[in-house]
């Protein structure tokens, strides 16, 4: 898992937003689906691996007031923290691989386009999902790379999802409300297809 951490380091403080395929000017679909989720402004929310995405900036204008930030990268963190200026402040910032992850407190919605896909091995994605459900997340966003996008990211393999495998990742806690397949364009370009996915907890 170091050598993983020391990847995620060397990405963020080597190449710019402009020079990574994640970057977007405005992440629209997640805002989306997470205004739909009908959330409360003070309500938790948690963007795992967000790094630094515009998403936490976008929320903060959008006037919700509890936001958690995790990535494995300081480095990551270190750049969003910067671009916030003052307003860094107003965030939770976590430092830690997902899957090392120990939920302190609740949160009411879990948000991801960025660190599941990672997750290939069948124990670990099984571990994610029983992190989100400890952190007794009311609802999920999710987004990842589809099965007609991306096998590869920075180097690194990755999973593809559709709408049924992703809906059957999380059934046991969480019922899909909506799904839907995206094309994010890259800084370069280049388009990926993505797979966005909402879900609420079961009763």
């Amino acid at each position: 898992m170091e050598q993983y951490k020391d990847h995620w380091e060397r990405i963020f403080e080597t190449k710019s937003p402009e020079q990574v395929s994640w970057t977007e000017r405005y992440p629209q679909t997640s805002i989306d689906l997470i205004l739909a989720s009908g959330i409360e402004k003070n309500n938790a929310i948690i963007d795992v691996g967000g790094g630094d995405s515009l998403l936490i900036d976008t929320l903060l204008d959008l006037g919700f007031t509890n936001l958690s930030v995790l990535d494995i990268s300081v480095k990551a963190l270190e750049r969003a923290q910067k671009r916030l200026g003052k307003r860094a402040k107003e965030v939770e910032w976590i430092e830690s691989n997902i899957l090392d992850f120990k939920p302190q407190k609740s949160y009411t919605l879990w948000h991801d386009r960025a660190s599941f896909h990672f997750l290939t091995e069948e124990e670990d994605i099984k571990k994610y999902t029983t992190l989100v459900d400890l952190a007794k997340s009311e609802s999920l966003v999710l987004g990842t790379f589809s099965t007609s996008g991306p096998q590869k990211c920075s180097g690194l393999e990755i999973k593809q999802y559709d709408c049924k495998s992703l809906a059957t990742c999380f059934k046991r806690h969480f019922s899909q409300l909506e799904c839907l397949e995206t094309d994010h364009t890259t800084p370069f370009d280049t388009t990926q297809k993505f797979v966005f996915s909402r879900f609420k907890r079961k009763p």
